[in-house]
């Protein structure tokens, strides 16, 4: 099994709604220190290893293809992609 980390954040410049809102409430709670928040989504996603692969740049195109047609939105939105267990 491999098991990959897709992490999705905003762009720079896209406002990040969630990410001010926390900020705004944590100050409120007494963290004054926090300057920023910013919100982003990490999914871990388990592939199973087909016989004989152990390619991480096929796995990691693989999982690419999978943040552009679903998992992010290309305009809003970079990730990255980080192979984090390889059980062969």
């Amino acid at each position: 099994m491999i098991e990959v980390d897709v992490t999705i954040r905003l762009k720079h410049g896209v406002a990040d709604p969630e990410g001010a809102n926390t900020r705004k409430a944590l100050q409120l709670l007494g963290f004054t220190s926090v300057q920023a928040v910013e919100s982003m989504k990490t999914f871990r996603i388990t592939l199973e290893q087909e016989t004989g692969s152990g390619d991480e740049a096929a796995v990691k195109r693989e999982v690419d293809e999978m943040c552009r047609k679903l998992l992010a939105n290309p305009v809003i939105h970079d990730y990255t992609i980080e192979v984090v267990q390889s059980n062969g």
